[in-house]
């Protein structure tokens, strides 16, 4: 990282404490949100392109559960992939939350959730061995506010991006992708949804979903990439959430999204993750 871009970034106004690693390319920072009140960790991983003497930019896939569960995968595929020129370069920015497994768990199940579950909620807790009721849950919407208005400016003001923004995770960070997309306004338009948790709350966000999709012929949106994938050997409620939710969406046949979905027949809830996350970026950028 250059001395310029340290001093750009050190006079950002935001609440954060930077620290950066002393890598070629790649850059960690850990800021602090005022809407969430949380510590966020970003790694970003750059293009083999990406340079600070140049004016190209260029879009980014915001990934969640960044440490612990995505950006191993998506920066292994990134490595090799963006060699070819069958795909487009792009700016992967990890986002994680705490530093110990224990509260790790207790973020995403509050950021990643889009209502309350109290049957989930008490498992959860029950697991952690938390007091009951002390577990914080449903607050996707205040932390999809976070991404928007504090995590991105800070990515966009620090790096060369444009706006031509995607969004991936896993499980409940898939549950995440997928309620971004169901209350989509066009901010996204590349959406990598991992065998996506859309059990949660009775299938709260799934009906929504199916609701939504069936009732709008049209939908305003700009041209949209959608992958959602799921392991052949996951949960069972978790498959038939799967079909139920991108078979709608398939027969609503939107003009402006491109839909793309994959069961991994011999792969898990976990062991899918290396194998979606490049699925994901293959058919996300990919140029064909």
């Amino acid at each position: 990282m250059t001395t310029g871009l340290l001093l750009l970034i050190s006079t950002i106004a935001f609440s954060q404490k930077l620290a950066p690693k002393d890598r070629k390319m790649e850059a960690d920072h850990t800021i602090t949100s005022n809407i969430t009140g949380k510590e966020y960790l970003l790694e970003i991983s750059f293009p083999k392109s990406y340079s600070t003497k140049d004016s190209i930019s260029y879009p980014v896939l915001y990934a969640v559960d960044g440490k612990d569960l995505t950006v191993p995968s998506l920066r292994a595929a990134q490595k090799f992939m963006m060699n070819s020129k069958e795909y487009e370069q792009v700016i992967i920015v990890g986002i994680s939350s705490a530093i110990d497994r224990s509260s790790w768990k207790i973020d995403r199940a509050q950021d990643y959730t889009p209502s309350i579950d109290t049957l989930a909620q008490k498992k959860i807790e029950t697991s952690l061995k938390l007091p009951g009721g002390s577990l914080v849950i449903g607050e996707a919407a205040k932390f999809l506010d976070c991404i928007k208005t504090e995590i991105i400016p800070f990515i966009d003001k620090s790096y060369k991006t444009n706006t031509d923004r995607g969004i991936a995770g896993h499980s409940l960070g898939g549950l995440f992708t997928a309620y971004c997309l169901v209350n989509s306004d066009g901010y996204f338009t590349r959406f990598g949804i991992s065998s996506p948790t859309l059990t949660w709350d009775n299938e709260k966000l799934l009906n929504q979903a199916v609701i939504q999709f069936n009732e709008n012929k049209t939908w305003d949106l700009p041209q949209t990439k959608v992958f959602i994938s799921v392991g052949g050997k996951d949960y069972p409620n978790y498959l038939y959430c799967f079909v139920k939710f991108y078979t709608t969406l398939e027969r609503c046949d939107y003009k402006n999204i491109n839909l793309q979905y994959q069961i991994f027949e011999k792969e898990t809830h976990m062991s899918i993750i290396p194998a979606s996350m490049s699925r994901i970026l293959s058919v996300l950028y990919g140029k064909k």
